[in-house]
């Protein structure tokens, strides 16, 4: 398992990604429901870092392939035989 700051620079990575890349991402990213603590005093731990890891990571993933299919979808569009 990976550590807290390997963690964390994961994170810190693939957001700067979104941020820079899809910026209109940007506005989903705090409203996650991985990043609403029910808690008061939530804690920040291996298992709570990589649920939101992994969750902003399918974000991203599903992001760009609609991204990308549609990009697909608008050129093949354009191009009829």
């Amino acid at each position: 398992m990976e550590t807290e700051d390997e963690l964390n620079a994961k994170i810190m990575k693939i957001t700067m990604v979104i941020q820079e890349n899809y910026p209109e991402l940007s506005k989903f990213l705090n409203e996650m429901p991985v990043t609403i603590p029910i808690d008061n005093h939530p804690k920040v731990n291996l298992i709570n870092l990589q649920k939101y890891y992994d969750s902003l990571l399918n974000l991203f993933r599903k992001y760009v392939a609609e991204h990308q299919l549609a990009n697909s979808n608008r050129s093949s569009n354009n191009h009829h035989l």
